[in-house]
């Protein structure tokens, strides 16, 4: 038990954290390209795309036009539309290919990653930094070195910590959003699914 608390706690503490090292203009910048866009397509691979979905099922709450990548109902992405890619890595190529074809259409590219550098990074028309530990410090060569030698980074599995983070942020951009666009609960609401 003492180690699943222990991971409780580095995840709560990772995402209290974010408020510190989130940049306001950087958030401001999402908002108004999201609220510019005709079409938001959102994409990640697999717990980032589950953060993602539940991002495109908030947007579509709000009344924005938007789609998973991948879907099959998904139409093309075009100039004025806007993809947001999920990647801790900024280096999953099922991410960063997709990212290249929207910017070479003419769409907007906005980028959640914990490598502001790496290849998605630096394709984005903005990008936000979400702090946590990826596959890609998995693979370090120093890795296990650190964790013999009592250096633990986290005691959360792979991307856990980015993703988490992700989704409370997105989370909190929806409640930013609705306070732009003039949207209550009950606008959201009205969207909501009814054939369950």
């Amino acid at each position: 038990m003492e180690i699943m608390k222990d991971a409780i706690n580095a995840i709560l503490d990772n995402i209290r954290n974010a408020e510190d090292y989130l940049n306001e203009d950087d958030v401001k910048k999402f908002i108004n390209i999201i609220g510019e866009s005709n079409n938001i397509f959102v994409i990640g691979a697999g717990r980032s795309g589950l953060a993602a979905k539940a991002f495109a099922m908030r947007l579509m709450h709000l009344g924005i036009s938007t789609y998973v990548v991948g879907e099959t109902t998904t139409p093309a992405i075009n100039e004025g539309d806007c993809l947001i890619a999920i990647s801790g890595s900024g280096e999953t190529s099922t991410i960063v290919s997709p990212a290249k074809i929207a910017k070479n259409r003419g769409a907007n590219v906005l980028a959640l990653t914990s490598y502001p550098e790496s290849s998605l990074g630096k394709l984005a028309d903005s990008y936000i930094f979400v702090k946590g530990r990826t596959k890609v410090e998995a693979d370090d060569k120093n890795y296990m070195k650190r964790q013999i030698h009592g250096n633990y980074t986290s005691l959360t599995p792979l991307g856990t910590a980015f993703e988490l983070t992700s989704l409370v942020f997105l989370d909190g951009l929806v409640s930013e959003l609705m306070e732009v666009m003039e949207q209550t609960e009950s606008d959201l609401k009205a969207r909501h699914t009814v054939l369950e």
